[in-house]
């Protein structure tokens, strides 16, 4: 079949489903996965034409997409900040506002000495390890550790930080249990810690699209309506012991608990509290610094 064929073939099917952009994005991706064909390529040789194997691949992948079943998940592939990353059906898919947040992380330690011993940061919930491993590959002094409860996750994670190529240590633990403390005990205390936990709550569930829903973890995306900050409490408190003297907290937060999120900080005595907006406007970003230890 000749692959712009296949490629109106996707249009009738999908375009009510994603829009003509989309299934557009949609289609380049498949073929440069499984055929190794670049768009540029198709320009160049409209009559392009592959084999029924491969287009039996491609109408499985459309099968698929017509379920709304991620792309992302359909290949095992997806890109964040720059880099390649494993994922399943383990671990988010990553997102453009994480990609803001790890941004946020390097323009503030970008002035760092070189010569200066490493910094230690902590990733709590890493899941496909994109926060982790895009902070490993631009601090290049930087030891990192990366914690989550999923042992699934992790696996995926590891998988992504040998495919980067970078040196990560993983631990499997919950920030909900306090034996978490002690699994990290190897690094007593950490100049950053970091996080994107859940937040999603119940009652937003209706906002969620299908292909979100129905197919990405939820034990990574929601918390219970009475107690949406449950894990920005606990990671608070654990930063709280965990944390160096002006060490630095991070979290990508709920849009709509902004300004809850952010007083948990300012309650707890953080100074130079700052809660940032994502490029589409929406209060995404908490930052702090822990208070100088004085004696």
């Amino acid at each position: 079949m000749v692959l712009k064929e296949l490629q109106n073939i996707f249009h009738i099917e999908l375009d009510a489903i994603y829009g003509k952009h989309e299934v557009d994005s949609f289609f380049y991706l498949c073929t440069e996965h499984y055929l190794n064909v670049p768009r540029i390529q198709l320009t160049l040789e409209p009559e392009l034409a592959i084999t029924k194997p491969e287009t039996d691949t491609f109408f499985k992948a459309l099968e698929h997409l017509k379920q709304q079943k991620p792309i992302q998940y359909l290949l095992g592939e997806t890109e964040f900040f720059g880099l390649p990353f494993k994922v399943n059906e383990n671990v988010l898919i990553p997102r453009p506002e994480t990609e803001e947040l790890v941004a946020l992380i390097l323009q503030n330690v970008k002035n760092q000495d070189p010569k200066t011993k490493p910094i230690t940061i902590l990733d709590i919930g890493t899941g496909s390890g994109c926060i982790a491993i895009s902070l490993a590959k631009n601090v290049p002094n930087a030891k990192i550790y990366a914690l989550d409860v999923s042992k699934d996750a992790l696996k995926i994670a590891k998988q992504n930080a040998d495919l980067n190529n970078v040196k990560i240590n993983f631990i499997e633990a919950s920030i909900l249990d306090e034996t978490c403390h002690s699994a990290l005990d190897a690094e007593s205390t950490f100049d950053i810690i970091v996080s994107n936990p859940p937040y999603i709550r119940e009652l937003e569930k209706r906002e969620i699209l299908p292909n979100v829903l129905e197919n990405e973890p939820h034990l990574a995306l929601f918390v219970e309506d009475d107690n949406p900050l449950l894990f920005y409490k606990a990671i608070t408190n654990f930063a709280i012991e965990k944390l160096k003297p002006n060490g630095q907290l991070y979290f990508e937060i709920n849009q709509y608990l902004g300004e809850e999120t952010k007083q948990l900080l300012v309650d707890a005595q953080f100074k130079k509290v700052e809660l940032l907006k994502d490029l589409n406007g929406n209060d995404r970003m908490l930052k702090g610094c822990k208070v100088l230890e004085v004696f």
